[in-house]
């Protein structure tokens, strides 16, 4: 596991952390919203893990951008519905910022 992206790492940080606030939600959401997040996450992660083998990354690392802003607005709509508060918001957010920040250096990389 030596040859793992920093960011694979940071993701899955992040889905654990999302994992843990996923239990919070109402149970009439947990086969809707909480299934969408989870399966943005996996997907994420699967990204990321796609762009790191490929020789033309940019496509993928563009698919992990799209990818990384609907998990951010299904987050927002969380909170907005009460289903997790401002403090988990802000550390899940945070989380996923510092993936934005890795996946747009990434993307400005391979654009050159």
């Amino acid at each position: 596991m030596s040859e793992e992206l920093a960011i694979q790492t940071k993701t899955r940080d992040m889905m654990k952390y999302g994992f843990i606030c996923l239990r919070q939600f109402p149970k009439n959401e947990r086969f809707i919203l909480c299934a969408d997040i989870r399966r943005s996450m996996y997907s994420m992660l699967r990204l990321t893990v796609v762009a790191s083998k490929r020789y033309h990354k940019k496509t993928t690392i563009q698919d992990l951008d799209i990818e990384l802003a609907m998990l951010k607005n299904m987050i927002r709509v969380s909170y907005d519905l009460q289903y997790i508060d401002s403090k988990r918001y802000e550390l899940w957010s945070r989380h996923l910022s510092e993936i934005g920040k890795m996946v747009g250096g990434w993307l400005k990389s391979v654009s050159k």
